[in-house]
């Protein structure tokens, strides 16, 4: 089973990159991230002969996530954080018993001060509630998997340069720290790192800001797959398709890829 995430950064602008990947890439399920568009106007009519099956939440401009799925969705659904509606979680069960979970973290904004900005609060607040709540639904035999745009960079080697990010939102300590602390929640397993050492570096994001993103590769890795411990020996394989960065009109995130034997 082949699981990709994507923040497409408007599903509807980039609908002919969303069929380029699923035709040259094949994954069997697809989460997007940022997708823009509230669930009635969702391009549901584009994707339907690739993806039969989707869950979409979404809202108008802003943030939206989405399951599209070549295999059957069961028990699918969202659940609002930090008392806001703003459509940054879905979920729905895959063939098997497997749970998948597609995030949108929120970004922070620029400022790494709670005190000072609302957004980096959030962010916090986000995750700390993700954390509390994974606690609270761990347990050892459990098939989960959960991808999106984490927004966080946490390893040394997930940024350019780790000295001249520590005060950069994205790779601050406190970030990295409570997104230590989800992880160890429910002792997930991070589906990339697993293949590839944290001594190598490693982006799925650069800015739109570097005219010549290749050349500088000036990246952060943002994006994420993470499985339970149930479903780590099934891990065959991972791939950030970082060619996709370049695809006309590209979103500054590029898919993340993980292929389990289930």
């Amino acid at each position: 089973m082949r699981i990709a995430t994507w923040n497409i950064n408007s599903v509807r602008l980039r609908l002919p990159l969303v069929r380029r990947l699923a035709e040259e890439a094949t994954p069997d399920v697809l989460c997007l991230q940022e997708t823009k568009v509230p669930d009635e106007l969702f391009p549901h009519e584009g994707l339907a002969d690739l993806f039969p099956y989707r869950m979409v939440r979404g809202m108008k401009g802003y943030n939206g996530v989405a399951i599209l799925s070549k295999l059957r969705l069961t028990d699918a659904g969202w659940q609002d954080w930090c008392g806001k509606t703003d459509c940054r979680h879905a979920f729905a069960r895959l063939p098997g018993g497997i749970e998948l979970h597609n995030l949108y973290i929120p970004s922070g904004g620029d400022v790494p001060d709670p005190a000072m900005n609302v957004k980096f609060a959030h962010k916090l607040a986000f995750i700390d509630a993700q954390a509390a709540w994974w606690a609270k639904e761990a347990t050892t035999k459990a098939k989960r998997i959960v991808v999106g745009d984490f927004n966080v960079a946490p390893l040394e080697h997930d940024v350019w340069s780790h000295n001249q990010l520590l005060d950069v939102v994205s790779h601050t300590p406190v970030e990295v720290e409570k997104l230590g602390r989800l992880q160890a929640a429910h002792d997930w397993v991070d589906g990339v790192r697993h293949f590839v050492p944290a001594s190598e570096k490693l982006y799925s994001w650069w800015s739109y800001r570097a005219r010549d993103w290749h050349l500088t590769n000036r990246g952060r890795r943002l994006d994420h797959i993470w499985v339970t411990p149930a479903l780590a020996p099934t891990l065959a394989a991972a791939n950030i398709l970082v060619e996709a960065r370049a695809w006309p009109q590209a979103s500054d995130h590029v898919p993340v890829i993980v292929d389990l034997d289930v």
